[in-house]
């Protein structure tokens, strides 16, 4: 019975990533500053004493934790390869803890007010979908949409907009 439940949770895990894969593969994506160089080092290490990988693994995965933004191209709520090392770092924080997050959904201000707090939201559920196939429970589990309501950036050009086109873990 233990093998159906890791066969299931496997199955499920592997439809939900390979889903984002494939909505990756309909539309370009972008990344800022934010998600810039997450996943720069995804390499393995070529140390072969095993604690320098770790020692590796780990600045990594600290680096990561400290990317609290996740970024979507343009009307879009696919998560790319940098934003999903990022929610994997933090699914893995959150997964045997406690702790209550927040997602936060934002989009840029190029389209309606309702269009953009449903992207927002789209944006953020993705986020929570793949934390909760990592473990993270439900229950602890916020969404919030700010639509178009909560810039980081002002200016009307695709490097602002971009950098509006966000979901912010907060916890």
């Amino acid at each position: 019975m233990k093998n159906w439940k890791h066969l299931a949770v496997s199955l499920l895990l592997a439809l939900a990533l390979g889903g984002c894969a494939s909505d990756k593969a309909k539309s370009p994506t972008t990344s800022d500053g934010g998600g810039k160089g997450a996943g720069a080092e995804t390499a393995p290490s070529t140390d072969k004493s095993g604690a320098s990988g770790t020692a590796l693994k780990g600045q990594k995965n600290a680096e990561l934790l400290s990317q609290r933004r996740v970024y979507f191209a343009f009307d879009s709520s696919s998560i790319d390869d940098d934003a999903r090392a990022i929610i994997e770092a933090h699914a893995g924080q959150l997964a045997n803890s406690q702790t209550k997050v927040t997602l936060e959904g934002n989009g840029d201000e190029r389209g309606t007010r309702e269009y953009n707090l449903a992207l927002g939201e789209r944006r953020a559920q993705a986020v929570e979908r793949m934390m909760k196939v990592l473990g993270v429970a439900g229950n602890r589990i916020k969404i919030v949409s700010y639509g178009e309501e909560k810039p980081l950036c002002q200016e009307h050009n695709e490097s602002c907009w971009r950098q509006n086109r966000r979901v912010e873990i907060s916890y």
